[in-house]
Parts: C-alpha cells; structure tokens; sequence
C-alpha cells in the first residue's frame, strides 16, 4: 500500500477527514465485488497501465495540494507498471508520487519537448521493482523522414519514449505516446499522419527495440514483446487513425475492445494498448478496463466540499476543475500472464 504518513501532518482535521474517507471510497471502489481492477500477484501476471494526467502539474488552474496526490498514488499502486502523459517540466510531481508510493518504486523520465506543440511535457514510465526490472533500453524516437504538416516538415509533437522492461518470464519494450490532437475532430491530418509514421517507424525497426538478449532453443536472438501505449487523441475505434495502427501490425487485446472510452464521459477511445503482431511469454488473461475514480473521489455530489479549494479560480465549473486535480483522462490497464513455468517444463520433458 502507499505511504500514508503524510495524512498525521496534515493540520487541517477536515481535509485530512475528506482525503481519508476518499483513501477508502478509492479502495473500496478499486477492490468492488467482481474486481475493478485485480489483485496484484507476486509474480505470474503483470498488470500494466496507460494514464495521461492532465497538466502534472502545470500550475495551469491551481498546483495540485496533497490531497489528489493521495489519490492519484492509491490508483498507481494497484498496477505493475504505469505509462504516464502530459508530465510537464518540474519533476517535484514524479518525486512526490515516488514518496509516497514507497522505495520499491521507481520512474523514468524523458526531457521537455520543446516547442509549442509538445506543450513542455515529459512522459514517463512508474514501476514497481518487486515485479518489474528495468533491463536499460531508454530512448526518444525520431523519425528518419519528417512529417509534413502547413507546409513544412515536422517531427512528432512529443517525442515518443520508448523502454525496456522485465517480468516474471516476460522481456517486454514499452513505447508510450501523446499524439497531436490539432482539430476536434476525428481525423486531424496531422494526428493521422503521426500515427501512421508511428506504425510504420516501429513496425520497420522492431528488431531493433529489442530491450535485452533474449535467446530462443537454438540460441538464435528472438525479438521481445513490442507494446504502444498512451494517449493517440483516437476519438473511434472505427476510424481511419485506428486503423493506422492495425495496417502496421499492431493488435489491441480482445479485452480491451470492448470497454467504453478512456476520456470521463466515456465516449471517446484517445487512450489505447496495443501490442505488435503475437506475443511471447506474456498472455492477455482476459482482465481489462479503464477505472472511473470519479465514482468514488470529487464526486459531484461533494462540489459543495470543495468550495474553499476553488476560490482561486471561482469561474471554473467543479466538473472541469476537478480534472486539473486527478484528469481528464481515466487510466486505462490490461493484465498479462507472464509465468511460463509450465510450458517450459513441458518442452523439457516432452
């Protein structure tokens, strides 16, 4: 469990009353009959994470105080490893975050995308060491062709981050991403064509993302898992921006096909899982979803308990500024086994 020694400092007996009856509305809601999201294992699955938290933390509309971060650390807790969007420039948020999770966590993190596209933001991967161990692949992908957009040639508007990671029997390389929204609509020229560069680009380098020296029977080298992850602003699973995905090979899990959209009204699919064409020692186990915090934390049942909170920016509506507290954005998760015992065993005495 996350660290809860920060709730004895806090002086204020009613917030830390509200953060704690929202600490256990939060479990409560993450352990619900039938499971919202599945018990950690020790070892045999792996439960893997995709969450853009909005502006973290910008500052845009009120720095963020501790009691979303209680929050924000009970949610990470629950998974394995955790792509994280729209990290802006000060890594206090991340530093915060591993405090309170525990020594056993770590994140890495990309550097600042400049300019007015990358809107200043970072990406990062959070991983629980008792399960996940990074095997040291970091790297920030550039297109070998730009892409063209308003008449001149542009890279990605945040340089995807791509990482190397182990579990249980599984080597798996992350690639986590924040495609360019542009328009609000569903098909931007500039998002179309970045997902589709981004397809291609992984698809024609797979063998080289490999993230350790994974060798088959006949010691020949054999790619790991390949996985795209984060927020691709893909507003129907249906469009053409999904199936730019799909063209180049790349699968999203049965499971994940069928869940309502990742954006909190539930209607749109920006956020997607996807893994390249077959998997090694890493199963999906049938278990995925996205997980709506806001049935159990800022409630809009509670606006009036956060009326003091909001006074900084008293024009803002409670539905939008609790966004800038937790997101806009819910995470979404899928489960993986990654114990091959068995098969292994089997092949042995076969």
């Amino acid at each position: 469990m996350p660290n809860y020694a920060d709730l004895k400092r806090i002086t204020d007996v009613d917030k830390r009353k509200r953060i704690v009856r929202g600490l256990k509305a939060l479990r409560a809601g993450i352990n619900a009959e039938g499971g919202a999201i599945p018990p950690k294992t020790a070892s045999d699955t792996l439960l893997l994470a995709s969450w853009n938290l909005r502006e973290f933390d910008s500052g845009k509309y009120r720095f963020r105080d501790v009691e979303p971060y209680h929050y924000i650390a009970e949610v990470i807790n629950r998974f394995d490893i955790v792509a994280i969007q729209e990290v802006r420039k000060s890594l206090f948020p991340l530093q915060q975050l591993k405090r309170m999770l525990g020594s056993w966590w770590d994140f890495l993190v990309t550097d600042v995308t400049l300019g007015r596209s990358g809107n200043s933001e970072r990406m990062a991967f959070f991983y629980d060491r008792r399960k996940v161990d990074f095997t040291g692949l970091a790297a920030e992908l550039v297109l070998e062709e730009a892409i063209p957009a308003a008449g001149r040639q542009v890279q990605f508007a945040r340089s995807p981050y791509v990482a190397g990671f182990r579990a249980g029997w599984a080597y798996f390389t992350l690639v986590t991403v924040h495609i360019y929204y542009g328009e609000g609509v569903p098909v931007d020229a500039r998002r179309l064509a970045e997902i589709t560069a981004l397809g291609k680009t992984i698809a024609s380098n797979a063998g080289d993302l490999s993230s350790a020296n994974v060798y088959g029977p006949e010691d020949k080298p054999k790619r790991d898992n390949l996985l795209l992850l984060g927020d691709f602003n893909i507003f129907n699973r249906k469009d053409v921006t999904m199936e730019a995905l799909t063209a180049a090979g790349f699968r999203v899990p049965d499971a994940l096909q069928s869940i309502p959209g990742s954006n909190v009204t539930k209607d749109k699919h920006y956020d997607q899982i996807a893994y390249y064409k077959e998997l090694r020692s890493m199963r999906p186990t049938g278990r995925a979803g996205v997980f709506d915090f806001y049935d159990c934390v800022y409630r809009e049942d509670q606006e009036a308990d956060y009326a003091a909170d909001r006074q900084e920016k008293p024009g803002r509506s409670f539905r939008d500024w609790r966004t800038y507290q937790m997101s806009d954005h819910l995470p979404m998760w899928v489960e993986f086994q990654v114990d091959d015992s068995d098969a292994y065993l089997d092949e042995l005495g076969a």
